[in-house]
């Protein structure tokens, strides 16, 4: 890992949603479609007007829910448990990933947009709930989504860590520029999805990338402990 060594880290933070199991899992499928029906339902209106709708918030606000609660005070609680009601069996359990997340020295924890719920189910179907000593979820974050810098400094509160001797690990390249900026080490897991590339327009060349990696578990061979 560039310019520090795998001692000087004490605190792994990973996103969850197609970083802890593969995007071909597409597990985001449904969660899109339950948000267009939420939408439908919530308005009575047409799943095309609610899909445009949509699409416009999470454009605007950086998530749907986002752009729900600020245009229409609408109460978080029930949409995150509607939207995140989904079927979770695409993921395959996986002990290896159970085994070498328990090798990584120091602290591991779960940073999402997601709720924790979501977090949970999709963590005990992979079967590395054990593995994790905490969750910072958009609730914690006061629903305020990632890449905002606001939450980033609220998570690093919450669990005391030191940002020098972290590194967080997410799919989405742009997440990782508050957690550069804040000092920690940054891993992009790397995807066909063109969407979560870095936007090089924004931030230039994509220098809050320490590491670049395809596959989660090979990079986590190689950071993680020996098996004794």
């Amino acid at each position: 890992m560039p310019e520090r060594t795998l001692e000087q880290i004490d605190c792994w933070i990973f996103d969850l949603d197609n970083t802890l199991y593969p995007a071909s899992c597409n597990l985001f499928a449904q969660v899109d479609q339950r948000i267009t029906s939420f939408i439908a339902g919530h308005f009575n209106i047409a799943q095309d007007e609610a899909r445009a709708l949509q699409k416009r918030y999470f454009r605007d606000h950086g998530t749907t829910l986002r752009g729900l609660m600020v245009e229409h005070d609408i109460d978080p609680v029930p949409f995150l448990e509607y939207v995140h009601a989904i079927d979770v069996t695409p993921v395959s359990p996986s002990p290896e990933l159970a085994d070498a997340l328990l090798r990584l020295p120091g602290r591991r924890l779960i940073y999402t947009n997601g709720s924790e719920l979501h977090a949970r189910n999709v963590t005990d179907r992979l079967g590395i709930t054990h593995c994790f000593d905490g969750v910072f979820d958009i609730v914690a974050a006061g629903y305020v989504p990632k890449p905002d810098p606001r939450p980033y400094d609220q998570m690093v509160q919450r669990f005391a860590i030191a940002p020098g001797r972290a590194c967080m690990v997410e799919d989405i390249a742009r997440n990782l520029v508050p957690a550069h900026a804040l000092g920690m080490a940054t891993v992009w897991v790397s995807s066909d999805s063109e969407w979560s590339h870095p936007d090089r327009a924004a931030i230039g060349t994509g220098d809050h990338i320490d590491v670049v990696v395809q596959d989660l578990m090979a990079w986590l061979e190689t950071v993680a402990r020996p098996a004794a």
